[in-house]
């Protein structure tokens, strides 16, 4: 199994993702890999580490969620694997809650978030997103 983590994904995937058919709610699975420094393209914040600096983009994106109506659900360090191997372990793991396709894409959008981003970008080594949707019960 092939692993790439990335800061962005490339066009045709990202186009991929946002014109395919909009099926509902999902839980975007984050898995994130820190920078051990935070690169601001101004060469600002350089005291920072990427950890830090991702948390300042943490503490603004609960409320561009909320503007879409999604939601936060859970944020936590990546302390060992119990199952499996990789390379190297992800940082942190975060959940969080979209009601549609088009919901995220709002929020992308968002004035508010566009602000924020800066830090997301320079906090970031790489990510890898993985939309989930709820399994049907029996």
């Amino acid at each position: 199994m092939n692993c790439e983590n990335a800061v962005f994904p490339p066009a045709e995937q990202a186009a991929a993702f946002f014109s395919a058919a909009d099926d509902g709610p999902f839980v975007m699975l984050n898995l994130l890999k820190f920078r051990e420094r935070a690169e601001y393209p101004d060469g600002s914040e350089g005291h920072l580490s990427g950890r830090e600096a991702y948390a300042r983009y943490g503490a603004g994106v609960r409320a561009c969620l909320q503007a879409v109506g999604g939601e936060a659900l859970y944020a936590g360090a990546i302390t060992e694997i119990m199952i499996g191997a990789v390379d190297e372990l992800w940082d942190m793991v975060a959940l969080a809650r979209y009601p549609s396709r088009a919901a995220m894409m709002a929020m992308i959008q968002l004035p508010e978030y566009q602000a924020i981003e800066k830090h997301r970008i320079a906090g970031l080594a790489g990510q890898l997103n993985i939309r989930t949707t709820p399994v049907a019960r029996a």
